[in-house]
């Protein structure tokens, strides 16, 4: 536990308590530093006169120093060799003062995550942060081992401890040291509250083409580039197995999040905000959102072929059948591109003027078909055509659909899930669009998807802290 500290101030050497007269021995250990945001909260490891003019100095600046004072606790030793345990003692200032018992409060300005950072020669072999209740704060180290940095941006009116292990190198010796910092966020004010709507729905199972998305509450525009990285960095997607990927911004209100490649069959994905109390501008905080979790199913691929007039399917490369269809005509042609299955219908009433064919023209048409999977909003079907058995396989007859027997539209049908593959090359169709109907998102170069990204090229990587992230720097 924390322990109240001299009015004179203390520091640690190697273990040991020593009043202010003996700080011109503690050369060679420096205590803990602590900047928050813009923030530099600092030690008092200086000379003997700053430690015995604290008094004074702070009297003088009265209320602003303790706004500014951070309190961090350390847990160890000089320790050459391994670890120690001597009892935590608190440690440190600014101005000179010297404050007990409190953790180092962040302020609404640090809206991204936290990063732990070493100002001293080593690196951090071990970092446990834990809330109030003991839950643990996901995060990950820089490839130097001297950050680390949380996963997303903390929930306001939270509290925390970081448990830090300290491998130590440099002219101060080798060894380990131990270090302790408790920190807290501070509640969001009453306003405004963003929250997330996930898809698809949870607890099912997709075709390995299927994004997720995140339709928000609020409109975030284009041009809140700092209030779009926030919500970006909130938007957290874990995947067993791991996969790279991104959030893209179609919208104002509206990401998409797909992986480089397609998902891998059998895949666990489990998606969160974790925007609760986080700032999104001054008059916008975060609020509490469902999670989502899916899982990915077999890799299904329905490849049409439209020059050849044929449909192969394939289950993990596997092909499992080629079928004879027809798809659309001069004026109707399919679109070319990668789909992804939007839902199925065992028996839909398709009409002409639905796609804007008038009523009473040559092309009108008003039929009941069975067997039918959706590829677009707007009405492209894969489905049952038994009037144009004739043209399957030789001609395109279609008026953009892609059409086959009622036997093999119905196997198709029991064979393919929402978020398969459709693809249809050596066509002449326009090619299906990225966004707004369907999921066209497959249609994106990987570099261009990242340009959608309101962390650009950095998306990839979740452990980056946002430009208001907090930064919490222990330094040896």
């Amino acid at each position: 536990m924390l322990r109240s500290a001299s009015p004179a101030g203390v520091v640690v050497r190697k273990g040991r308590l020593s009043d202010v007269s003996s700080r011109r021995s503690a050369r060679g250990w420096r205590a803990l530093s602590l900047a928050v945001g813009a923030v530099l909260v600092s030690t008092a490891a200086h000379s003997a006169h700053s430690a015995e003019s604290a008094a004074g100095s702070d009297r003088r600046a009265g209320a602003a120093a303790l706004e500014s004072t951070a309190v961090v606790s350390v847990d160890g030793c000089g320790a050459v060799g391994g670890l120690c345990s001597a009892p935590r003692r608190t440690l440190v200032l600014t101005g000179g003062t010297v404050l007990t018992g409190q953790p180092v409060t962040l302020g609404p300005e640090a809206s991204g995550p936290v990063e732990l950072a070493l100002r001293t020669p080593g690196v951090l072999a071990d970092v446990t942060v834990t809330d109030q209740r003991g839950r643990r704060l996901a995060g990950a180290p820089s490839a130097d081992g001297t950050r680390w940095t949380s996963a997303a941006p903390l929930p306001a009116g939270a509290r925390y401890t970081a448990r830090l292990v300290v491998e130590r190198t440099g002219t101060e010796g080798s060894g380990h040291l131990l270090a302790r910092v408790e920190f807290r966020t501070e509640a969001a004010p009453a306003g405004e509250r963003l929250t997330v709507a996930f898809g698809p729905e949870g607890g099912g199972t997709y075709g390995v083409g299927r994004p997720v998305t995140a339709e928000l509450s609020h409109a975030v525009p284009a041009g809140a580039s700092e209030a779009r990285r926030a919500v970006e960095h909130g938007l957290v997607v874990r995947t067993e197995p791991q996969v790279e990927g991104a959030w893209y911004w179609v919208d104002s209100d509206t990401l998409h999040y797909r992986p480089r490649h397609y998902w891998p069959a059998r895949t666990t994905v489990r998606v969160r905000s974790a925007l609760e109390g986080a700032r999104i501008t001054d008059a916008l905080h975060g609020g509490r959102s469902r999670p989502l979790t899916f899982t990915t199913g077999s890799r299904i691929e329905a490849v049409t072929d439209v020059s050849a007039h044929q449909m192969t399917v394939l289950r993990d490369g596997r092909v499992l059948r080629t079928l004879p269809v027809t798809t659309g005509k001069a004026g109707f042609r399919t679109r070319g591109g990668t789909k992804v299955v939007l839902g199925k219908e065992a028996l839909v009433r398709m009409r002409g003027d639905s796609i804007g064919i008038a009523r009473g023209s040559r092309d009108h048409y008003d039929l009941k078909v069975r067997w039918a999977t959706r590829v677009t909003w707007s009405g492209e079907y894969l489905h049952a055509a038994p009037w144009s058995l004739d043209a399957q396989g030789s001609a395109d007859v279609s008026h953009g659909c892609t059409g086959m027997s009622t036997e093999d539209a119905a196997w198709l049908f029991r064979t393919v899930r929402e978020g398969d593959l459709v693809r249809v090359v050596n066509g002449y169709g326009e090619p299906m669009p990225t966004f707004g109907n369907g999921f066209g998102d497959w249609n994106l170069s990987w570099s261009a998807w990242l340009r959608g990204s309101a962390l650009s090229a950095r998306a990839t990587d979740g452990h980056l802290p946002s430009p208001a992230a907090a930064v919490l720097r222990p330094a040896f």
